[in-house]
């Protein structure tokens, strides 16, 4: 009833609109749309494994010893989070990719979004991992446990059940963040849907489907956080 109801508010607004859709025109490129599908796909899904790299690495680098290290995790995670990740994309690629001779834009957009990505991800891990009881690790000293065993066998079973679901928040996340990667003229959902704008000049039409499929692909992540939370509940 809700989806009919909001359905019905829709139609009545675009039936108000002074607009003449033309979808023959925009239909022509569909295989456009398709590739810019896929391909925000593959960077998101590559973003996705990337940044959970970078935030194990940073999440330990937050409580390492060495001093070097612990203040170098703590400035990338407020420089990243502290600024927009258009200014990056654009100082990454124009200024450190185009200098370190980096010229392949999918493979540094993909590392661009991943760095912006783990940011979050390291503050995601950190907090979980600091959210078991101290009694924890000292129960596992008592039994002699090492350090990697007492985070293998105890810590990261508790600490995972508490990072799966925002973890996954992330990569409905990630996938949206990837339309800013068009700026670099990287052929992914948004820019596709752009130049089929540019080319038929059919701005409503072009960006209706790039809105439905951001929904595709975001609406599924959303319901399986919701599922993975009320399972690791129970």
């Amino acid at each position: 009833m809700l989806l009919i109801g909001i359905s019905a508010i829709f139609y009545a607004m675009f039936a108000n609109v002074s607009y003449d859709f033309h979808w023959d025109s925009v239909w022509e490129y569909r295989q456009k749309f398709i590739d810019g599908f896929i391909m925000t796909i593959i960077i998101s899904a590559g973003a996705l494994f990337l940044s959970l790299l970078i935030g194990l690495f940073f999440a330990y680098g937050q409580s390492s010893r060495i001093i070097l290290l612990r203040f170098f995790s703590r400035f990338y995670i407020e420089v990243i989070r502290g600024t927009p990740l258009l200014v990056q994309i654009l100082i990454f690629f124009y200024v450190f990719a185009n200098n370190l001779g980096f010229d392949n834009r999918y493979v540094v957009g993909t590392v661009i979004l991943a760095l912006f990505a783990g940011a979050y991800v390291t503050e995601m891990i950190r907090s979980g991992l600091q959210s078991i009881d101290i009694e924890q690790y000292e129960s596992a000293k008592s039994l002699g446990f090492t350090p990697f065993q007492t985070y293998r066998y105890i810590i990261f079973p508790q600490a995972y059940k508490r990072i799966i679901p925002p973890l996954t928040g992330q990569f409905a996340s990630i996938i949206k963040d990837s339309s800013l990667l068009s700026i670099i003229s990287i052929s992914e959902f948004t820019m596709n849907a752009q130049e089929v704008n540019a080319y038929t000049y059919s701005t409503l039409e072009s960006y209706i489907p790039l809105a439905i499929g951001y929904l595709m692909l975001t609406y599924p992540i959303s319901l399986m956080a919701n599922r993975l939370e009320k399972r690791l509940k129970d």
